[in-house]
């Protein structure tokens, strides 16, 4: 049995936090968080400032567990370690058939967004859509390695944009006064908006991914060190430059431009100071960032069903705990993978044909469903992490834990929550019949390649 070996080191592991991270969220949910907050740029900023100390907080409590842990994959270990193995199964099946295939459709169909409007095409999103998705799965079957570079490469590229957007915006609306007059004024094509806690929703999409990092525990150098240090210096990064772009946006569009531009805001912030060649260039990078977060969620893809099968469980364990020998990658579980990401984007087509008569919203409502594993594993930290300080022990679990219930409120006010939990428990039950062990003398330890030196 070839075993997966450590070939990352701290700077991919920092990437896959900031570069998932960072993605198609901070560009496609600008406006929607606006929306979301009536109009009023202190409120959809007050959201992002909440998002943004959600995931600093959840970062900070799994740094803790993460040095301690270190086996396949991560969230799923934690849950064992916490609740034992048929918990942990539970987990690792909601991750590998709706939590990773379902952000890998949306990141897809976002990235050939951009793309085919870059291309001034009407047509062909979704056909490009498919093609972006399966491009990245065969990079990361064939080369595992060469897909942690482009990790590695993409994240540096995105942060060009928003570092743009964020400098540009900031000095253009400081000399004009259109910072000041979007942080006074309120849109007036908004009616309402859904509130505080919905525009900290719509910010919880673009925050998430940094936990998918945990599902290259194995295969990180020195990981208890590692991986800790990336989480916290990777989530604050995030925040700091969510933060400076969408002042950078409100400094030279007003609230209504903004909600009017869409997904196109940024694109319209550099077209209206450098003429249109900016905007062209800026739609590139933000393509390569958008790619580069489908890069990553089909990092955590490929190895989901193998955390299942390592452990010995779910149907044809031993077929999906395979690692190639030629690539050192998990192709069986990658193949898995992909089928169920063109299966959620199916559903995700479903939403913009009609087909379901409201709009079942897979970017956020998986998202909240996690935040739930999340509230689980603070209760595990306070109650067993008996060495630690108030602080670490008591006080940051509960914040994050308070911050997590507050992600879940806004998820329970959205269109189709009801029918997303039940599809959401349909699928984990199909995966009970699979939950007793098939190869007892198989440990997860033995899946992972000695320390390098």
């Amino acid at each position: 049995m070839e075993t997966l070996q450590r070939k990352y080191g701290i700077w991919t592991a920092t990437a896959m936090v900031i570069g998932i991270t960072i993605g198609s969220g901070v560009f496609f949910k600008a406006d929607d968080v606006l929306v979301a907050s009536g109009g009023k740029l202190s409120t959809a900023l007050l959201a992002w400032l909440i998002g943004g100390s959600i995931m600093i907080v959840t970062a900070s409590v799994f740094a803790r567990i993460a040095t301690r842990i270190e086996r396949v994959n991560g969230v799923v270990d934690y849950f064992e370690e916490a609740y034992g193995q048929r918990a942990g199964y539970l987990v690792a099946w909601f991750m590998t058939f709706i939590y990773y295939p379902t952000l890998v459709a949306v990141l897809a169909w976002v990235s050939a967004n951009y793309s085919i409007g870059l291309l001034g095409l009407e047509q062909g999103v979704w056909l490009l859509s498919a093609i972006y998705m399966t491009l990245f799965f065969l990079l990361n079957c064939c080369s595992p390695i060469l897909a942690g570079k482009w990790q590695v490469s993409a994240t540096i590229i995105k942060l060009i944009p928003l570092a743009l957007v964020a400098v540009v915006g900031i000095f253009t609306g400081l000399m004009n006064g259109q910072t000041l007059e979007s942080f006074t004024g309120t849109a007036k094509n908004v009616s309402g908006g859904g509130g505080l806690a919905v525009a900290t929703l719509a910010t919880a999409f673009a925050y998430e991914g940094w936990i998918i990092a945990t599902c290259i525990n194995a295969e990180l150098k020195n990981a208890k060190r590692t991986l800790p240090k990336a989480l916290i210096f990777g989530a604050s990064a995030v925040v700091a430059i969510y933060m400076l772009y969408y002042v950078g946006i409100s400094g030279v569009l007003s609230n209504d431009e903004i909600i009017s531009a869409g997904d196109n805001a940024p694109v319209k912030v550099l077209s209206l100071v450098f003429g249109r060649l900016g905007g062209t260039l800026l739609t590139v990078f933000v393509i390569i960032s958008c790619l580069g977060t489908l890069n990553g969620l089909i990092m955590g893809s490929c190895r989901g069903m193998f955390s299942i099968a390592s452990r010995g469980l779910g149907p044809k364990a031993d077929f999906f705990a395979r690692v190639n020998a030629s690539t050192n990658s998990t192709i069986n579980s990658a193949l898995l993978g992909f089928a169920l990401s063109a299966f959620w984007l199916m559903i995700w087509y479903g939403n913009f044909a009609g087909w379901w008569g409201r709009f079942m919203d897979i970017s956020e409502l998986p998202i909240a469903f996690l935040y739930v594993i999340y509230i689980s594993l603070y209760f595990w930290v306070m109650r067993r992490f008996t060495d630690l300080g108030i602080c670490s022990r008591y006080i940051t679990p509960m914040l994050a834990g308070a911050g997590s219930l507050y992600i879940i409120w806004g998820a329970i006010q959205k269109d189709m929550f009801l029918h997303f939990l039940l599809l959401t428990a349909a699928i984990i039950a199909a995966g009970l019949p699979f939950m007793r062990r098939r190869i007892s003398s198989r440990s997860d330890k033995k899946i992972i390649a000695p320390a390098e030196n």
